[in-house]
């Protein structure tokens, strides 16, 4: 009885300590002060489940890994001039947890330190110049009077996707006082999450006239983000005091421009940590099923098709919303049915409950196909599926008796038939014929 009743308990003890493990983070910082100085960052995300562990950057304890293991699932990077990190942290180490899976969000400044700019290098992204910031002589909060570091960025400039920045329309012009960014253009999974205004260069601020602009024709960004092929994200800022208590709670007024009692920076912080740790934008899909459209639901799959076959394909595709998974709603979820190349390409059709349905006839072209979903948008993990069936020929039992199209033929085999039966007769009974004119001599 005792047994019975600790199952429960056990069950549930498990399950809280998965969720509790998939919100691990370290945090790495250039001083504990940061904890201070950006906690009401960090208390949102205590807030959310997530568990906190602070260490500096340099710490010789560090460590991403035990027994073969990922320690952390998340990384924050808040330490802009480390040059070195320390322990068993390394740029590589970082790189390679990325590759497993791992979320990794960094903030830089001007003060720049070349660990932070080699991990940029390796995700797609360019840092400025050492000891350059952002300047914008136009688009500066009136609070900045001299140097105008202090960006004011419309929301226009955000990119529109709500997943990764929340609500356009409601989002607060944001400040920001960092160092510029540039995504690399050959690389298509690097997201503009946040551009300059296009008056805004590059240049040391310190320096009358010392613009040093990053290459020309490529756009200079204010936050960048990735993600990578195993839906592992990545979100880098060259400025870590968007974070700061201090712009989270300022006020905003462009010059000459309408004022704003609180900055956008808080809601756009917390729409970005959401979506880096994916809290938002995070698919799955499950009940993949295929069979005849005249079979029931409790028949089996089918081990393959016959060409010209009609078949339905369903899929149900979830949501990640608030840690619970809900239907996910889309009009452009497609299915593809393809050997070698697509067959058929049809558009699925939403039905109750997260079920995405598709029916369609299999082409006269037998073989080894594949129902593919690859479904891939900005701001959602990569949604792929593939489930592979085989298509055969027709039966000879299968085929139509007579075919229409074979009339001429059947007239021509028939009529051929009957010709050599008219020329028998002819030949044997017609009073010219040699044979009767043989029997008569006798």
């Amino acid at each position: 009885m005792k047994i019975k009743f600790l199952l429960p308990l056990v069950v549930i003890s498990s399950v809280i300590l998965t969720a509790s493990a998939d919100k691990e983070t370290l945090v790495l910082v250039s001083s504990l002060e940061t904890e201070k100085t950006h906690s009401i960052f960090f208390n949102s995300l205590k807030d959310r489940g997530f568990q906190l562990t602070f260490k500096t950057a340099d710490d010789p304890e560090l460590t991403l890994l035990k027994y073969g293991e990922h320690v952390y699932n998340n990384l924050v990077i808040f330490a802009p001039g480390v040059e070195e990190f320390g322990g068993g942290v390394s740029v590589a180490a970082i790189s390679q947890f990325i590759d497993n899976g791992g979320n990794v969000l960094v903030a830089a400044d001007s003060n720049v330190g070349d660990a932070i700019r080699e991990l940029a290098t390796e995700v797609g992204i360019e840092v400025g110049v050492e000891d350059t910031a952002v300047v914008d002589n136009t688009n500066f909060d009136v609070s900045d009077n001299s140097k105008h570091t202090l960006i004011v960025n419309d929301p226009s400039q955000v990119i529109s996707a709500q997943t990764i920045v929340g609500n356009k329309a409601t989002l607060n012009p944001v400040l920001y006082r960092g160092i510029g960014l540039v995504a690399d253009p050959n690389n298509p999974l690097v997201l503009n999450i946040l551009s300059a205004p296009e008056t805004a260069v590059s240049a040391n601020p310190s320096k009358a006239g010392s613009e040093q602009p990053l290459p020309v024709n490529r756009s200079l960004l204010l936050i960048a983000g990735l993600q990578a092929r195993n839906n592992a994200r990545v979100v880098f800022t060259g400025s870590i005091d968007l974070f700061s208590d201090a712009l989270f709670k300022s006020g905003v007024q462009k010059s000459g421009g309408k004022k704003f009692e609180t900055s956008g920076n808080q809601a756009l912080a917390t729409a970005l940590s959401k979506w880096v740790f994916k809290e938002e934008g995070v698919l799955r899909f499950s009940q993949v099923d295929h069979r005849h459209q005249s079979s029931k639901a409790t028949d089996p799959t089918p081990d393959y098709y016959t060409i010209m076959d009609d078949i339905e394909y369903s899929i149900k595709v979830e949501v990640l919303k608030e840690g619970k998974w809900i239907p996910f709603e889309a009009s452009d979820i497609q299915l593809e049915f393809v050997r070698i190349d697509p067959f058929v390409r049809t558009t699925m059709k939403r039905e109750q409950g997260g079920r995405y349905v598709a029916r369609f006839k299999v082409p006269d072209v037998y073989g080894v196909y594949k129902f593919v979903v690859d479904y891939n948008r900005i701001g959602l993990t990569h949604l792929y599926s593939s489930t592979q069936v085989s298509v055969r020929p027709l039966r000879h039992t299968q085929y139509e008796r007579f075919i229409r199209s074979a009339f001429p033929y059947y007239f021509s085999a028939f009529s051929m038939m009957a010709g050599v039966f008219v020329f028998s007769c002819v030949f044997l009974y017609h009073k010219d014929s040699p044979l009767i004119s043989k029997n008569k001599s006798e």
